[in-house]
């Protein structure tokens, strides 16, 4: 399958879970990741969940991370110049979903990408080799891009891996972990 047929298989899989399914796998998700040794790290970027595309829930990652008092990071999507602004999650933060139902801060204390340690990030399906499908915009692997090499990448995912896709491009940035309810996928070297 191409790009564009996994996109769709994935969307509709996810479609067909109920909210008490999504928030099972989810908790199954953030169990796993708390045997990840990235835990000693200072800024975590998180995004949070598009409800309406039955997404992952992060909100126990967002626990997770509060209750460690780390750093959370959120993003906010400038469309004219087509990347993510990064902002301090605080007690004042002001959350608005976007246009695709994103929520997002409104503005914050920004934070550079090279400043982040973790990044965990979604996506529809991913594969053997570490290699991920999102949405298709190409937000995040403009974000990967400006993060520093030794960023953390891990995926979330309620399905398992695809075997290795046939469409890999040279802008494409591999994932070091995937984490699904089941199972921790290494990609690192």
């Amino acid at each position: 399958m191409n790009k564009a047929e996994l996109r769709k298989k994935y969307k509709a899989l996810r479609l067909e879970f109920s909210e008490e399914k999504i928030e099972e796998l989810s908790l199954e998700i953030a169990n796993q990741l708390l045997r990840l040794p990235v835990w000693k790290k200072e800024f975590y970027h998180l995004f949070l969940s598009i409800a309406e595309q039955k997404e992952i829930d992060t909100e126990n990652i967002l626990h997770i991370l509060q209750g460690k008092d780390k750093n959370v990071v959120l993003s906010k999507t400038n469309i004219k110049e087509h990347k993510l602004e990064h902002f301090l999650l605080t007690d004042t933060s002001v959350l608005r979903k976007n246009r695709w139902n994103i929520p997002e801060p409104e503005g914050g204390i920004p934070i550079p990408p090279e400043q982040l340690d973790v990044v965990f990030v979604p996506l529809l399906a991913f594969d053997e080799e570490g290699h991920r499908i999102g949405y298709g915009k190409g937000f995040y692997d403009n974000f990967l891009s400006e993060c520093k090499p030794e960023v953390v990448k891990i995926g979330l995912s309620f399905f398992e891996a695809e075997p290795a896709f046939k469409e890999v491009f040279s802008s494409d940035i591999p994932l070091d972990y995937c984490v699904t309810p089941n199972k921790i996928y290494s990609f690192k070297n």
